[in-house]
């Protein structure tokens, strides 16, 4: 059952992080079932934070028990359980200008307000328990009981994520298992990749290595899978972004948001599945997330300390946190580079690979994407006259930021490349990052190449995940 939870939130995030795609469909805001009574915030800290968790409910968002059919595509049992193995927080500056996907490790150890260190997972379904069991014991209905107790626990991972990270949660959204394979099923499935085939039978997840279109069952165990993993439920989180960008960009895809029939299709799939706060204005979030585009979408996990840390009293394997740096981290999401200053996530990096090597624009755009650019196009061409160079429309520091990085390439003009486009041109002689000359540090690994001054860029080489429209990057 551990995993069954995690994947619930893949549904919730492309209302929230494709919410600009739903302009003009008005009825959404009607018929989505509504929360009151939590304490939230109104992005007086200078962004909308939504909290997303995800349960093991076997009824929609308005409590009808599901048909046998979608209960069978779920394959989750028979037992119940609150607690919310998938926790994600999406921090959108107030300029809607961007759109971060925050994981949260089900098993992060932390102090939760009124039972102590815990894993972040029981703070709600512990909380509930214990204000159910004593308010049946002074005499409150049993029902009146299962209410209190919910939103007791509900204020109690709100307050715990709150602490944790440092942010204000202005919202609430929560989902069951079942709008995963509504929304799957509605955009016609979903691509993914994995490195490697796999055949695990406690998640159902029997897939051959590649590139693949999953439905919503087959996307269910997908998403599920953390054993047989080498980084357990880390890498299950990793697959849990690159399927929400993936979802993401299908639901964005011109293909959807033209189809009636597509959009009819998602939209009473978000109604079955989601609950949201009673304060929450979808129309006018929907006009703040209006510029929003697929790669300023992108998804991150909180820095953890150790994968493998015990609790204090030696009897339960955890992943220990600094909330310290947690908060650092949520911080940074709204830090805008000073004037002047050259930020790579504003450019795209399309790759053309005009040379016989195979391979080798896939792996310079991973390198490119890594240290803070934009993940564009990649694809090969014929070009015997062509030489490896950096194609601009216009020069910029951009640019030559670019032709540095990637081992002093020329700079070309070419008007025909779109503003905010650069174009990595490569033959056989390229020699820079990611060639087969090259034994530096890869994607995956620590990047020691310095920045230049008056660059704004990412620490890690590993490509960031995003919703743009490159298609799944591969994983474990």
């Amino acid at each position: 059952m551990a995993g069954r939870l995690a994947i619930a939130l893949a549904s919730v995030a492309v209302l929230v992080l494709t919410g600009y795609a739903w302009n003009g469909i008005t009825d959404l805001e009607n018929n989505v079932t509504r929360l009151g009574g939590l304490s939230l915030g109104s992005g007086q800290d200078g962004a909308v934070d939504i909290l997303m968790v995800g349960t093991d409910s076997r009824t929609d968002a308005q409590g009808n028990p599901l048909s046998p059919a979608e209960a069978a595509k779920l394959h989750a049992g028979d037992e119940v359980a609150t607690n919310t193995d998938t926790i994600l927080l999406i921090r959108i500056p107030n300029d809607g200008s961007s759109a971060t996907a925050i994981s949260i490790p089900r098993d992060s150890y932390v102090d939760v307000p009124g039972i102590g260190m815990s894993k972040i997972n029981a703070a709600y379904g512990a909380t509930k328990e214990a204000r159910r069991e004593a308010l049946v014991e002074s005499g409150t209905s049993p029902e009146q009981a299962q209410t209190e107790s919910t939103a007791a626990g509900r204020k109690a991972l709100i307050d715990t994520v709150a602490k944790l990270t440092g942010v204000q949660v202005d919202h609430y959204a929560e989902v069951g298992l079942v709008g995963f394979v509504l929304l799957t099923d509605a955009v016609g499935g979903v691509d993914v990749c994995l490195k490697n085939p796999v055949d695990e039978p406690l998640s159902g997840a029997r897939f051959r290595a590649g590139r693949q279109v999953l439905d919503g069952a087959q996307a269910l165990s997908f998403v599920r899978q953390r054993h047989d993993l080498p980084r357990g439920d880390l890498d299950r989180i990793v697959r849990q972004q690159v399927f929400m960008a993936s979802l993401a960009q299908k639901v964005l895809s011109a293909g959807t948001l033209t189809n009636p029939g597509k959009l009819s299709d998602l939209e009473q799939a978000v109604s079955r599945s989601i609950v949201i706060d009673d304060n929450w204005d979808i129309l006018k979030f929907v006009e703040q997330l209006k510029d929003l585009s697929g790669g300023k979408v992108k998804f991150a996990t909180i820095p953890v300390t150790d994968e493998q840390g015990w609790s204090e009293d030696g009897q339960q394997s955890v992943v220990t946190v600094n909330p310290v740096a947690v908060q650092r981290f949520t911080s940074a999401l709204l830090t805008k580079p000073a004037p002047g200053r050259l930020d790579r996530a504003d450019y795209t990096v399309d790759v053309v690979n005009a040379g016989s090597v195979d391979g080798l624009a896939t792996n310079v755009s991973n390198i490119a994407t890594s240290r803070g650019f934009l993940r564009g196009t990649t694809g090969n061409a014929s070009s015997p006259d062509a030489t490896s160079a950096v194609m601009t429309s216009e020069r910029n520091a951009a640019a030559t930021d670019l032709a540095r990085q990637m081992g002093g390439l020329p700079v070309q003009v070419d008007p025909s490349i779109p503003a905010g486009h650069l174009k990595l041109m490569l033959t056989d002689a390229y020699t820079g990052p990611g060639s087969i000359t090259d034994t530096g540090a890869q994607p995956g690994s620590t990047d020691t190449a310095a920045t230049p001054a008056g660059v704004t860029s990412t620490t890690t080489t590993t490509p960031p995940i995003t919703a743009s429209g490159s298609g799944p990057a591969c994983v474990n």
